[in-house]
């Protein structure tokens, strides 16, 4: 961007220059009022076809820069899209598994849990016969 402007500056110096200098250079020359008049107006064309020709020159360097940053800007887009894609896709992994894992350790704690009430039923029954028989039997 800080080279567009530092062009723009140069080529406004350059057609400021030019045109200067091809007034000073005609009227120091010695010649008649018409030849004068012509060689100012065949130089005003002339700078003004170079102007032109750089405005031109600037205008499709211009476009050129401005389709290539088009260009990359789409890149980028693109890029992160799939980045985006990728992490979204990596999350929804990491959810599945982690609801899998929570399943799976729930499932567990239950079965834990139900063997637990079984064997404490076991030890408590066991120990109502017990206690039976050793009430009865004393």
């Amino acid at each position: 961007m800080a080279n567009n402007k530092n062009a723009g500056g140069f080529l406004l110096g350059f057609l400021i220059g030019g045109i200067a200098g091809a007034l000073a250079a005609l009227m120091m020359a010695p010649q008649s009022g018409d030849e004068t008049r012509e060689q100012i107006r065949t130089k005003g064309i002339e700078i003004r076809d170079r102007a032109e020709e750089t405005v031109e020159e600037a205008t499709t360097r211009l476009q050129a820069v401005t389709a290539d940053l088009n260009r990359r800007a789409e890149e980028l887009q693109t890029q992160g899209r799939r980045a985006l894609e990728q992490a979204q896709k990596q999350l929804a992994t990491a959810i599945d598994e982690t609801q899998k894992i929570a399943t799976d350790t729930m499932e567990q704690m239950r079965k834990i849990s139900a063997e637990a009430v079984e064997e404490t039923k076991k030890t408590a029954e066991q120990a109502v016969e017990e206690t039976k028989q050793t009430a009865l039997g004393s």
